[in-house]
């Protein structure tokens, strides 16, 4: 199986019988009753529920799959109309355990039996006996993009991965719940969402509260979501450890990044870019911006950005040109970047990026998240809150110059040529590169020959070196352009390796 069809939903597994019955024992709601449910799981060993999808549902190709569509009179809260309407996911293609849903009105929540009434089958026969099915999931609609047409903002499907999208975007890389031993050689941890509620919409937000389960953690979370321009989730999170969590992923996000101009390795591709994501944006609590452009490694890379706390990180899709992907399918032009934003102090910790080799864009191979110092021991529970921004970019940059692309390809004498562009987006007066101060520094390996000149085609400057690695295999850059003491520019962080 591809790792994007496990993240997508192999992982989603179905409430067990406990919290069943617990759902079914209580339905005035509140967010207590899911930190209940969370509290409860954690202090029982864990036990994964046994799929149970019958056929031809567990073996639907993906388009079959497609063609089963929730029917529009069937949607939830719109009549009243509330301005929302949520469709259910069906089970079956990678989607084969079950996730409880509930719906939330008044204050009483109602769990939503099984029914093909809900779906157009298409050429998919309708299942001959329906008790044995269940949802994978659901979907949030709202009027984004046109009046009175409602379409996908949010879908939640798949262990506990959901994506957004802001005005005008195509859905592109996924945020998740939690993540356990990410890129660990023992394997990694997938922790899932066993059950959904879904508030009664009000004006212009959804709530969703979500029960997640796994080995090692149980948690209760809070969607806040706003769809707009951009859309926002305040996320709310209460973990609780049923084991002792060395490697702990706190706000995780997923994505793909197979080449761009920079980097077009081995593919024989018509187009010039092939990636959900192109670069790690941080603001760390020293207030320093920096740009991490992404990377399709030969081997596995982790790096580890160490701060305290942190001010945001995000996977950004910043190259916006169509005429830099050729692609009309995808649209990766149009797909949204999001941004963590932590609130509170979320202390001492690392912003962790890891890249996996991938050869094919089915493969989400980008994870980033944070890393707290402190691992977490068996029967505690800590609680955090974060807004995420489905958007086009980082939030303001505050009048630093953004870097905008970087370019590399062989310089003379073995060495590696590089050439990073700093955009001055909104700038009245252009900055002149005579008033520029360069700090370049690379470990192991030398940088030279560094100019720094005016770029007049993105009202900034351009930054063109040569990087002598010596004999190592990996070496680590870093840039800033500084103006006396004060930066001028986001800093750009770079691994190069063989």
């Amino acid at each position: 199986m591809q790792r994007r069809d496990f993240l997508a939903g192999a992982a989603a597994i179905a409430l067990a019988t406990r919290a069943g019955a617990s759902l079914a024992q209580e339905p005035t709601f509140s967010r207590s009753v899911v930190l209940d449910l969370a509290r409860d799981l954690a202090s029982k060993p864990f036990a994964a529920p046994t799929p149970v999808v019958p056929e031809p549902f567990a073996s639907l190709s993906a388009a079959d799959y497609a063609s089963i569509q929730f029917r529009p009179e069937k949607r939830f809260f719109v009549d009243p109309p509330t301005g929302f309407a949520v469709e259910l996911l069906h089970t079956g293609f990678i989607y084969t355990v079950p996730v409880e849903i509930s719906m939330v009105t008044g204050g009483v929540a109602q769990q939503i039996a099984y029914s093909p009434d809900f779906y157009d089958f298409g050429p998919v026969p309708p299942p001959a006996d329906p008790t044995a099915l269940r949802f994978a999931g659901f979907r949030g609609l709202k009027a984004l993009n046109q009046p009175d047409q409602l379409a996908p903002f949010t879908i939640f499907a798949g262990a506990s991965y959901f994506r957004a999208v802001s005005k005008n975007q195509a859905f592109g890389l996924s945020a998740r719940g939690l993540a356990i031993g990410t890129g660990e050689a023992k394997g990694e941890e997938f922790p899932f969402f066993r059950a959904h509620w879904i508030e009664e919409p009000g004006e212009d937000r959804m709530v969703v509260h979500s029960l997640l389960d796994g080995p090692s953690a149980s948690g209760a979370y809070r969607f806040t979501m706003r769809p707009g321009d951009p859309t926002s989730f305040d996320v709310e999170a209460t973990i609780f450890a049923r084991a002792d969590i060395e490697h702990l992923g706190l706000a995780p996000l997923t994505s793909m990044f197979l080449f761009d101009a920079k980097d077009h390795g081995e593919h024989d591709d018509f187009r010039l870019g092939v990636h959900d994501s192109d670069g790690l944006a941080m603001w760390n609590g020293s207030d320093e911006r920096l740009w991490r452009p992404l990377h399709s490694p030969r081997l596995l890379q982790i790096s580890a950005f160490s701060d305290s706390g942190p001010r945001g990180f995000g996977l950004i899709q910043r190259e916006r040109r169509f005429d830099q992907y050729q692609d009309l399918t995808n649209q990766f032009q149009n797909l949204p970047s999001l941004w963590i934003e932590p609130i509170g102090d979320w202390g001492r910790g690392h912003v962790v990026l890891i890249e996996i080799p991938s050869g094919d864009e089915i493969h989400d191979n980008i994870v980033a998240y944070w890393r707290p110092v402190q691992p977490i021991a068996a029967g505690s529970e800590i609680s955090l809150t974060y807004r995420l921004t489905w958007g086009w970019d980082v939030p303001d940059l505050q009048g630093l110059l953004k870097i905008s692309g970087t370019l590399s390809g062989a310089g003379p004498n073995g060495r590696r040529r590089f050439v990073v562009d700093f955009a001055g987006e909104g700038q009245q007066t252009p900055v002149r590169a005579s008033a520029v101060q360069l700090v370049a520094q690379a470990n192991p390996g030398s940088i030279h020959d560094a100019v720094v000149s005016e770029n007049p085609e993105v009202n900034g400057l351009r930054l063109q070196f040569d990087l002598d690695p010596g004999n190592s295999d990996v070496v680590e850059m870093r840039v800033e352009l500084r103006s006396g003491e004060r930066r001028i520019a986001e800093t750009w962080v770079y691994r190069w390796s063989t």
